[in-house]
């Protein structure tokens, strides 16, 4: 486990169909988040314990004041050899120049489709032209960038051989995320739909063609490649979870919950915990004491969720 998704904030300027309500959810007050402060401590303390990785999720991270400065004090923790960026791309662009100098090695860019209209459709926000902007001023960076796109019946499967293309002549990574229940509402089909053989199937049916990769160690994503083609797709089961077994990520909330499985509701309350005047190690003893426990996979977590606990939450909350 060396691998921490950091969310810096549960805000968020768009109110996409999958992730929270179109009335959107209700935001914490700023004072029961995380400050900086209190994130770079427990970082600190994770990266002692062996994590080298960290992502920056939110919400949308860029929604949160001061967030560079922050990256910047996060690059500085000796052990931390890798920092990455989830964002949706609305208020990016004009970041992006700093990008390798604060030490980000990866953006995820969050975008479903590249037509403007259904981008609307999905979002409830008219942003596309900032987000497909941003995609472009990260290509032309020469930051390594990945699309995430998750597949959802009646709203982009239109869009999935058209987000392939863009691998022809663009070094992307483009990635197909089963649609889960964390958007404050529940699922939103009886069952899932468009898991991750069909979403491979229907893009066989245009991409015949279509290659089996290796992929990196503690992968969740499943590599295609069309040959010839500079860019390479990737599958998640985020719902299907038949990753697991080689999962390496733990999760931080804004607010300082910590997840040793994204189907869990959380496991242990570090904002309070470090606000009680503990030391570090403490805090150390305790991570340790939680990553014993971890369940061995999502359907266990999903089972010790509290009682009555449907997996409802909205991504935006959770920093998935």
């Amino acid at each position: 486990m060396n691998y921490l998704r950091l969310a810096v904030t549960d805000r968020c300027n768009l109110r996409c169909f999958y992730c929270m309500p179109e009335e959107g959810i209700k935001y914490l007050p700023k004072k029961e988040l995380l400050t900086y402060e209190e994130m770079l401590r427990l970082c600190s303390n994770l990266a002692e314990l062996g994590v080298s990785k960290i992502r920056l999720t939110g919400g949308e991270p860029f929604v949160r004041n001061d967030l560079m400065d922050f990256i910047r004090n996060l690059n500085e923790i000796p052990g931390i050899n890798s920092i990455n960026l989830t964002t949706n791309g609305v208020l990016t662009g004009k970041y992006i120049p700093d990008f390798s100098s604060v030490g980000i090695k990866t953006v995820n860019l969050s975008l479903d489709t590249f037509d403007k209209e259904r981008f609307f459709k999905i979002t409830r926000r008219n942003e596309f032209d900032k987000v497909v902007d941003t995609f472009y001023k990260l290509l032309d960076s020469g930051i390594d960038v990945k699309i995430n796109a998750v597949v959802m019946e009646g709203q982009n499967i239109e869009d999935l051989n058209s987000l392939v293309a863009l691998t022809k002549d663009h070094k992307v990574d483009v990635r197909f995320i089963e649609e889960m229940p964390f958007n404050g509402e529940g699922m939103h089909y009886p069952k899932l739909i468009w898991n991750h053989k069909k979403i491979i199937d229907h893009i066989k049916g245009a991409y015949p063609e279509l290659q089996r990769i290796v992929d990196p160690p503690n992968s969740t994503s499943y590599g295609y490649q069309v040959p010839g083609y500079k860019g390479q797709i990737g599958v998640i089961a985020a719902f299907t979870r038949t990753f697991c077994g080689t999962c390496n990520r733990i999760r931080l909330t804004a607010q300082g919950q910590l997840k040793t499985c994204l189907y869990d509701d959380g496991v242990f309350d570090f904002r309070d915990f470090i606000r009680s005047g503990v030391s570090d190690v403490q805090i150390k003893d305790k991570f340790i004491e939680l990553f014993g426990s971890r369940a061995k996979d999502g359907f266990e977590a999903e089972k010790r969720r509290s009682a009555n606990s449907i997996v409802s939450e909205s991504m935006s909350t959770i920093g998935g």
